[in-house]
Parts: C-alpha cells; structure tokens; sequence
C-alpha cells in the first residue's frame, strides 16, 4: 500500500470525493503508512470496525507488548484489554489525521470507532457507549460509529445533539438513510434551540454497497439457472442494483441540502452529513475490482476503501461525475427488480440483521483473541483447566459452545435475561455475579471485626449447607492468620459432635457466629439457643449473619449481639460464599478480604459479559459438565487432592441442590476414592483439583488411565490455595450455565423443603406427646435393625434385605449411604469402604452424607433428581444425648426425626430406601460393613 502515481486518488478529492482508508493495524500505522497515504494520496479518513481489529489484534504479535504494559502487574476485563489497545491505535492515527482536520477546518480527517455491535438494538446503551467512547478518546476528529438501525436513529439524535461526530452505519436501504438524516437534522436543531454551536459537529451515512449485489445476484443466478423466462431481464440487473439504490440516496440527499430547513442550519455554520459509500470492496470477479469508486464518485460524499480497492482504484480507476448521471436508469433498475419480484427491501433489511451479525461475530472472535492473550500473561494468577473428552462429547460441547455464543449466553448471564434457563424468576437470584467483585461486603467492617475477633480465641459457625460449607473451606484449606481464632464449624444436630466442639472451647473466651439467610432454620436456630445458654447468655459473643427482616436479625437485637452482617436477598444459600456468609467466618479468622478478592479477580474477569463463551472458564466449563450430563454422565466425581479435598463438600451442595430437580440433575460424588477403569460405568466425569507440581501424583496416573479409557477427565490446577476464590466463582458460573443445558432453574430447590416439612410435622408430635411414632423393625440381628419408610412394605431377615437392597442397583444407578451419626475420621473410614465395595461389586457410583448436614446439601438431587439411587439411612441411639434449652426435644431426637423424615420422602419419591438403625452395644458401623460386604 505505497504511493506510486497519486493522481487517481487526489483526482477523486477535486471532485469532491473524500478517499478514505477501511483499515487499522499497529504495524501500518508504526511504519508510517497512514502519514504517507495522507500525503501522496491526499486520504482524508480512516474508518475500523470489530472485524478489521480482529485481524489487526488476534492474529500475529504486534499487539502482545502493548497488551503487556497495559495489564503490568494487575489485571482488567477483556474488553478494557481491547479497548485499551483500539483507543491507542485510534488516536494514533487521529494523530496523523490532525493536520488534514485542522487545514479543513474540521470538514474532515476523521477516524472512526464503533460502539460495541452488542448494543445495536438498545438506544440507551448505544448513547452511553458513545459517550463513554468519546471521552475516552477525547480528540475532536474522532467519529464514533452508531448503526443506523431502528433504535439507533433516536441515539443518533441524541448524539448530535450532545456535539458528537457520528458516523452511521449500516445503511442499506434509501428510507434507513432518510430516517438518520432526519435525526442529524433534528440533533443540529435542538443544539440552536438551546443556543449551541453546530458548525464543528461532522456525520456521514454509511451507505453499504456491494452486500446488496451479492444478495441480489445470488437470486438472479438461481432463477437463471432455473430457465426462469424472464431471464434476459434477470441478467440484465447483474451487478447495477447496489449502484442504482446509492445514486438515489444521494438524488434525495441534494434535494434535502437545497432545503430550507438545511440551509437555516448551514447559515448557521452546519456542515453537511456526508454520504459514505461502504462495503466497496468487489467480491464478484465478472466485475471490475473498481466497480463500486468508478460509479459513485460525487461531491459531498465519502468513498470508503480497503486497501486491496484503494489500491485498485491508484493503479486503473476512473474518476468522473457519475453520481448525477443515469438517475433514469437507476430508477428503471429498481423498477424492474422491483417488477422482477427480487425483493430488495427484504434484502435490505435482511443485511442490516445480519450486518449486525457479522460484526458481532467478528466482536467474539476479537474478544476471544484478546482473552487468550490475557490469559497467557496472567499465567499463574489465573487457575488452569484442561479437559480430555471423548470425540462425541467434545463435539457436543463445541456445537453448544457456538450455539452459546451465537445466542450471547455470556452477555445474557450477566445482564439477568431470566430465558436463558426457564424464563421464571432466575433474575432474582444473580446477587452472586457482583458479590464475587466484593460488592456485597462492607469491607471496612469486615476488617473491624478481624481486629475484635483477635480478642477471642476460638470462633464457632453455626450454620447449614450454604451457610456452613463455605467457611468450612475456608477454615480447612487456609486456616487463620496469625494471631487469628480458630474456626470451628458445627452444621449438625448429632449429640457427639456438638459436645466434642463444646469440649475443645471455652465459652468465655469463644466468639459464636449465627449463619442462616432465613434466619428460621431449625438447625442454627437450636444451636444457637445452646451455646447462647452455654456463653451465659452473652450477646456481646455473637454475631449475626442473615438477609435483612429475618427472625434472626430480630433476635440478634433482642440479645445484644456484637454485630448482625446483612445479606443479599437476591443470593440463594448455596451461591453465597463470596457474600457476608463466606466473608465474615474468612474475616473473623483473619483473613484479608481485600486480598481474597484481589485474587478471585483475574477468574471474575475471565468469566465476564465480555468474554465469549469458548474463551470463558466457566461457561466453558458449565456447558462441558451439563453435555455431559444429557448424554448420561451425570455422576461428577470430585478428585481434590490435599490440601484442597475441603473443596468437595462445597461443591456437592452447588451442583446437587442446583441441577438435581425435575428428575434431571448432576450427582457429585466426592470422596470416593479413584479405582481402575473397568469398575465404572459410561455414568462418570471425573474432576480433580490439584496444586501446581501435584499433577504426578497417583491420583494423577489413574485419571490418565480413566481418559485412555474413554471416560471425560478434567483437570484443574491451582498454583496456591489462596486462589480456592476462583474455584468458587468458577464453579457458580457453570453450574448455572449446565442449568441452562439441562433445561431447569438451577437457582431454586423445590424438594429440600419436603424432608424439612417432614421433620418439623415428627419434632412438632415429640414436643406435643414426649414420644416419636413408633415404628416397629421389619428386621434385626444383634448389631442393627431393619425399618420400613413410610409406605413402604419390607420382609425378610438383615441379610437378605441389604442384598435385595444392592442387587437393585442397575447401570446407570448409584448407592447413597446417608449416616446420622458423628462425622469423623472413623465412621467417615467405615461409609468410604462400603462404597468402594458396593462401586467395585455393582459398577456404580456411590455417594455419602453425614445427616442432618446432606439435607441442606446433596439432599436436593437425592429427591429431585434422577430416580435411580439405592440409599442406606443409618441411624443410631445417642448416647449421651444433648437437651436443648426451651424444648422437650433433644439434638438426638430431632436427627432421628431428620431421618425418618428424609427417608419416607425419598421413598415418596420413587427412591430405593432401607433404614438401618444400629443398637446400643452391637458392632456400629464396623458390623454394618461386614452385612454390605456379605450382602454384596
């Protein structure tokens, strides 16, 4: 793209033709390219689009160091990447057009840069998004490019009116034309009415050319080939449509400017709102490559060029006046396509939908480009992923991936569009998207009660799945800072477990942190009454945790709590980690939330609005896992190794209690240990989470195994465990994005509240008679006996019912072992080996939960979910038990209560359930192994 012979080029100046180039690159305007087309070729213009910055930015590395200096150490959005390194290029070559503005008094040498294409059919946003543009940029021969679609014409109005330079595009069709220029005309009349200047305000109209030939030729080559019998007329229209159309735009344009209206507006200094011809590049080898310069060359008008057409038109075009010359004909050519039947308005308006397309296709791939080069800079700060797929879940998942950027999904997550999933209430549960910026905590309060709570030396959570299982991996993974109290979580009504945390504290020296949304849970609402009796009644040792208006905020200002930390209503339990749920326990046990958040950032940005969904971690990940799901891998077993094994309990709740529900679902299978290929079945996806350096470790070899053997390995690496914030964020993302595959809400639990209604109706009858119904065993030996849910018919001895039990269990299926019982090291030893036997006998997977906490976890897909599970409730005698102050029932009645409640549900539910109650003085856990392995 050199000089030569000029004179072509400068020739089209005189006759009042602006030559303008259509394209923008680093290098070309580093090297001087631009500054030499201006003086040998006397250009005026330069014009960029999301598709010339995608060939300029995605593709080579000229952009890379000034990606690099833009994020330095930090980090941002991809879209302020991209921008970043547009607006410098932009005012580059705003540089080199600055003479040619200032020597024409700012009748041209303007470079244009256009409003995301997102934005097209929004009026508001388009103005904003010029405006914030504008500023940005903040030089005086920057036009800012606005489609000229239907919302786009009031902006532009708008615009002017604000003292903006437009440049419309998008411009097919005479009366879209006529339409923006009656809104340039409008905006320059409401500037005079106000007393503003209009006579540096600059526009032109971006009228598209060739697009129409190719639309229009491709129907009249279809009906030639057909032998249709107006095929000489047909042929005859080859190629002279689009120029017809453009020369009666620009007819109506000099009737306009010899208006009153427009000459009130020029004696006050308006300049005329250029017709710009775009899209001028000849895609049809049958026709000149000048075509589209040599037939449209006028006086006010604006030619726009690739450099494979300036080029052209340099070496062989031919300047002339033909913008005026065979008006007669223009409107015979659309007079006999129009008689034809070749339908150019519905072509016009087809070319604007799909203008906008194009664009917003070549936004995606710019902004993927972008984020790939972020993420290569971010290296370690950002947690890795990597996934081995079978060929038709890969390809099922790259269909979607491209269905899902095609229909924006990541735009849509973040802007609240509840159609997405099921079109119900979904947009009234995306409080977690802000939170994960440290949007919902008062910051300086947290770190408040960071330095109160260093005056204790135990804190104690007493809260339930959503409120609860956060912290605790904060607290296991993390741990407290230095001079910090420990964190002790209790999420249970077991008798044990509540006195074996009472024995390792001192009230007196303990902050109690009460955690439940509802703030009505039965679980932290009879916790708290114990420990508050326990503190004497101390209010100044507890804190709140609740959304606003609850009962336990009532409470918490009854009893002179040191503090009550609100929450977001718009946040469900499960979604909450990264609000006052998560960041109060993180705080009181030291830990910086500044810091956390810092940190959790790179993944926030990495999943954002601008990110498209190939490029975006966590759609990525939710369309792989909800694929994957409808294809019948519906069993996500969790590989965390030390020391994020925590994680797992977290994310059984997230996925369980989000997907499981219509008889569809995610089931999340932590902690069973990783076996050979042959014993799984086609059910699985495995996920492990591993630090970097870790990836060699057994675990590591039998996940290569598992991917040989055709079964889908992901693998996700964390350099440190402080970055366990973006494995949060991650995973909330996909599982509302695997919700939207799936084709449910994955925001709402129906069937949680079923077992809560079944327990409070059995507490309620304990609190009213002193007694439990009793159910009397269907079965027993020395160690356990059998019980029947309710509605359900059982026979047979111990032996004979758990064999029958597993011998249920088809491919596909999965075996539950749902203990209320301590949670420890032994009983969670004991439940681990009955599932790895039932997984190796029966080829299935297995699950586990210490109850009552599952019921506010896993319990969701246990019931909503797929129908295909076999559970084993085991219960036992508490002994001793723990009274509860105020209640006749005991923590130890209320689980029993739990239990039954949750067991007659499942069965409710078309699950296969057997109640297992160990006695008093029989072998516990250890002798209901040696029945499973018997039975199996």
């Amino acid at each position: 793209m050199t000089g030569g012979d000029t004179s072509r080029l400068k020739q089209l100046h005189d006759a009042g033709q602006a030559a303008w180039l259509d394209f923008v690159d680093r290098t070309f305007l580093r090297e001087g390219g631009l500054r030499t087309l201006i003086e040998q070729d006397g250009l005026t213009g330069v014009t960029s689009n999301p598709s010339i910055f995608e060939k300029a930015m995605g593709h080579g590395d000229a952009y890379d160091q000034g990606f690099t200096r833009f994020l330095g150490t930090g980090d941002a959005s991809v879209q302020d990447v991209y921008e970043s390194q547009a607006i410098a290029d932009i005012k580059a070559a705003a540089a080199d057009l600055r003479p040619v503005y200032d020597r024409l008094g700012g009748r041209d040498g303007y470079v244009s840069l256009e409003v995301s294409p997102y934005l097209a059919d929004g009026t508001d946003t388009t103005i904003e998004e010029a405006r914030r543009l504008w500023t940005h940029v903040d030089e005086p021969n920057l036009m800012v490019k606005v489609p000229g679609t239907t919302a786009g014409a009031p902006a532009i109005r708008q615009l002017i009116e604000d003292g903006i330079n437009i440049n419309v595009t998008l411009l097919f069709s005479q009366e879209s034309y006529q339409a923006v220029a009656e809104a340039y005309l409008a905006g320059l009349e409401a500037r005079v009415a106000r007393g503003d200047s209009i006579d540096r305000i600059a526009s032109v109209a971006s009228f598209f050319v060739s697009r129409i030939d190719i639309q229009i030729d491709k129907k009249i080559d279809a009906r030639i080939a057909e032998g249709d019998p107006e095929s000489g007329a047909l042929k005859a229209l080859r190629g002279k449509v689009a120029i017809a159309n453009a020369k009666l735009a620009y007819a109506w344009y000099r009737e306009m400017i010899a208006s009153p209206r427009w000459q009130a507006l020029a004696a006050k200094g308006a300049m005329p709102q250029r017709l710009l011809w775009a899209s001028t590049g000849v895609k049809d080898p049958a026709y000149p490559d000048t075509l589209y310069v040599d037939t449209l060359i006028g006086p006010d008008t604006v030619n726009t060029m690739p450099p494979k057409t300036m080029n052209a038109f340099r070496d062989h075009g031919t300047v002339a006046d033909t913008l005026t010359q065979g008006l007669d004909d223009a409107r015979h050519v659309l007079a006999e396509a129009d008689r034809l039947g070749l339908g150019l308005d519905d072509i016009t308006d087809a070319l604007v939908l799909d203008g906008v397309q194009q664009f917003g296709d070549a936004a995606d791939a710019l902004l993927g480009a972008v984020a790939a080069k972020r993420t290569a800079h971010l290296g370690k700060r950002l947690n890795g992923f990597d996934a081995q797929l079978p060929e038709a879940l890969a390809k099922a998942v790259e269909e979607r991936l491209e269905t899902a950027r095609a229909d924006a999904w990541s735009r849509r997550l973040w802007q609240g569009d509840a159609a997405l999933w099921t079109g119900g209430d979904e947009a009234k549960w995306l409080g977690w998207l802000p939170a994960a910026r440290g949007e919902q905590v008062d910051m300086a309060a947290l770190r408040q009660l960071t330095e109160q709570a260093r005056h204790f030396r135990d804190v104690v959570l007493l809260g339930m799945g959503g409120s609860s299982l956060g912290p605790e991996v904060l607290a296991q993974i993390l741990g407290s800072a230095s001079g910090s109290p420990k964190l002790h979580v209790l999420d249970t009504t077991d008798p044990d477990q509540i006195a074996a945390v009472a024995a390792r504290i001192d009230p007196a020296q303990t902050l109690f942190i009460v955690s439940s949304k509802s703030g009505s849970t039965l679980e932290p609402e009879l916790l708290r009454s114990y420990f508050f009796e326990a503190s004497g009644r101390k209010g100044d040792h507890f804190v709140a945790v609740t959304d606003p208006g609850s009962r336990l905020e009532a409470t918490a200002r009854t009893d002179g709590f040191r503090a009550t930390f609100p929450g977001d209503l718009a946040i469900g339990g499960r979604y909450s980690v990264l609000s006052v749920f998560g960041m109060v326990p993180a705080a009181a046990m030291g830990l910086d939330p500044g810091r956390f958040f810092e940190a959790l950032q790179p993944m926030v940005f990495s999943c954002g609005a601008d990110v498209p969904p190939a490029a975006n971690p966590g759609i990525r990940l939710g369309i792989l896992i909800g694929e994957a799901a409808r294809i019948g891998r519906d069993k996500l077993t969790i590989v965390a190794e030390p020391p994020l094994a925590p994680l797992g309990a977290w994310l059984e709740q997230l996925l369980a209690e989000s997907t499981g529900k219509q008889g569809k679902g995610i089931v999340p299978v932590d902690l069973e240990p990783l076996g050979a290929p042959e014993v799984y079945g086609n059910d699985r996806v495995f996920v492990q989470f591993a630090l970097a350096g870790e990836r060699g470790s057994e675990n590591a070899a039998r996940l290569d195994a598992l991917a040989a053997a055709g079964h889908p390995v992901v693998r996700i690496t964390l350099d440190t465990p402080r970055l366990i914030g973006q494995e949060f964020f991650r995973w909330e993302v996909a599982t509302a994005i695997a919700g939207a595959v799936i084709g449910i809400d994955p925001f709402d639990q129906p069937d949680v509240e079923d077992a809560k209604v079944a327990t409070r109706r059995l507490v309620d009858a304990y609190e009213a008679s002193g007694t439990l119904d009793s159910r009397q065993p269907v079965a027993d030996n020395a160690d356990f006996a059998v019980h029947a849910a309710k509605g359900q018919s059982l026979s047979g001895s111990p032996a004979s019912l758990l064999r029958d039990h597993f011998a249920a269990l088809g491919p596909g299926g999965y075996a539950g072992f749902l203990a209320y019982v301590e949670r420890n090291d032994a009983d969670t030893a004991a439940l681990t080996a009955m599932r790895v036997a039932v997984r190796d006998a029966r080829r299935v997977a297995t699950v586990a939960g210490f109850g009552p906490r599952f019921l506010h976890s896993t319990g969701q897909a246990y019931k909503g979910g797929p129908a295909d599970g076999a559970f084993l409730t085991i219960t036992r005698d508490p002994d001793p038990d723990l009274a509860v102050p105020g209640r006749r029932a005991s923590f130890g009645t209320v689980q029993i209560a739990q239990a039954r409640g949750d067991s007659d549900v499942l069965a409710e539910r078309g699950q296969h359930v057997l109640q297992v109650h160990l006695k008093r003085g029989g072998g516990g856990l250890q002798a209901l192994l040696s029945a499973v392995l018997a039975a199996l």
